[in-house]
């Protein structure tokens, strides 16, 4: 698989709490980080997501807000 995005990050499915139409996936990323992320329900069977699997998040972005306070 090849892919534009410049942000990808390899990690493990660590919980899945589906909804009625999206479903949140909580992702682990080596060192223990964790990334979340919401997709459909339907692309969440479609990809048959469980714990345990090795997924990769792919974070495309036109611009990143910080703030401080």
């Amino acid at each position: 698989m090849k892919i534009s995005a410049r942000n990808v990050l390899k990690g493990k499915v660590k919980k899945i709490t589906h909804g009625s139409v999206n479903s949140e996936v909580i992702i682990e990323l080596p060192g223990g980080m964790e990334i979340t992320s919401i997709i459909t329900k339907s692309s969440a069977e479609n990809l048959d997501l469980k714990e345990g699997f090795e997924v990769y998040a792919v974070i495309k972005a036109t611009s990143v807000m910080l703030a401080s306070d």
